[in-house]
């Protein structure tokens, strides 16, 4: 008789569970793009990040560009982009952007970028130039921008979310007590504040939150609390997945029922829009969030 290895309760917690599993990318509008992505070697953080999306997202017209290069300078451990010393940045860059969006016939784009801390700016012309450009190019397209943290340089931070997108975001990415370990280079307080800063300007604005890294349930609680504080009108929740074995362990495999209780629980609180689901990313369904009222 063969004995079975003996399962902990918690290794049970670490398997990845059924719900997680992702439907192949399949229709017209997809193919349409994975062609014109392979064609014209456009980058895309939905390949990059290995989305679990991708296939849907683009058969809705959303497409996720990475601008400032593929080099942080943060050292976030949820995170598999590389860290250094980035290298310098290229001015064609916007126009690119925008004409690689123009090609694809994207509907809503969504932008986002490494960290630039070393930059004066944070890269923040750069952020306006690519918006101002898409616009141009792609009137129709509507824009949302997912801007990093820029560290306290207000005057960046206006810089980048005046080119005319129709959402701002910012990810909060955790709960407050986790920061230190999951973000140690940014303050909840301080993402907070640019939050606060974004829609005192007027804009739509936007958060995402990872679960599955120890938080509890309290603590995602006071979170959208904050948020709602601090003037956020839309909340991703999704599952965190581990990229590399030298990134941050899944604490926990949080099921679709609690996805679904945070998501009533954000909507008593005060948030206009919750979008949260195991499978749920930044740019989930992003196209419906530029419907939200201001």
């Amino acid at each position: 008789m063969i004995e079975l290895p003996v399962v902990s309760e918690q290794d049970k917690k670490k398997r990845k569970p059924d719900w997680l599993r992702v439907k192949l990318p399949i229709g017209k509008e997809y193919a349409n793009v994975r062609k014109l992505v392979d064609e014209h070697k456009l980058h895309t953080i939905c390949e990059s990040g290995n989305c679990p999306n991708m296939g849907e997202c683009w058969g809705a017209g959303t497409a996720t560009f990475m601008i400032l290069g593929n080099v942080c300078t943060r050292s976030c451990t949820f995170c598999a982009v590389a860290t250094g010393r980035p290298p310098e940045y290229d001015d064609g860059e916007p126009q690119r952007v925008a004409e690689a969006i123009k090609l694809m016939g994207v509907k809503h784009a969504v932008i986002t970028s490494v960290n630039r801390d070393e930059l004066k700016d944070r890269g923040a012309e750069i952020w306006y130039q690519t918006v101002v450009k898409t616009k141009e190019l792609s009137p129709e397209t509507t824009i949302e921008t997912l801007i990093p943290d820029v560290k306290g340089n207000w005057d960046a931070l206006y810089r980048m979310i005046e080119g005319g997108q129709e959402v701002v975001s910012h990810n909060m990415e955790t709960v407050e007590r986790l920061y230190r370990r999951v973000r140690p280079q940014a303050k909840y307080v301080r993402s907070l504040e640019q939050t606060k800063l974004t829609k005192a300007e007027g804009k739509r604005t936007k958060s995402g939150i990872m679960l599955g890294v120890g938080e509890t349930v309290d603590e995602v609680h006071k979170a959208m609390d904050d948020l709602v504080e601090h003037g956020l009108d839309i909340l991703t929740l999704g599952q965190y997945l581990q990229p590399t074995k030298m990134h941050l362990e899944v604490a926990e495999f949080i099921h679709p029922d609690q996805f679904e209780a945070y998501k009533e629980e954000g909507l008593k609180r005060g948030l206009k829009y919750v979008e949260s689901g195991p499978l749920v990313r930044s740019s989930y369904h992003a196209e419906r969030h530029v419907d939200v009222p201001i």
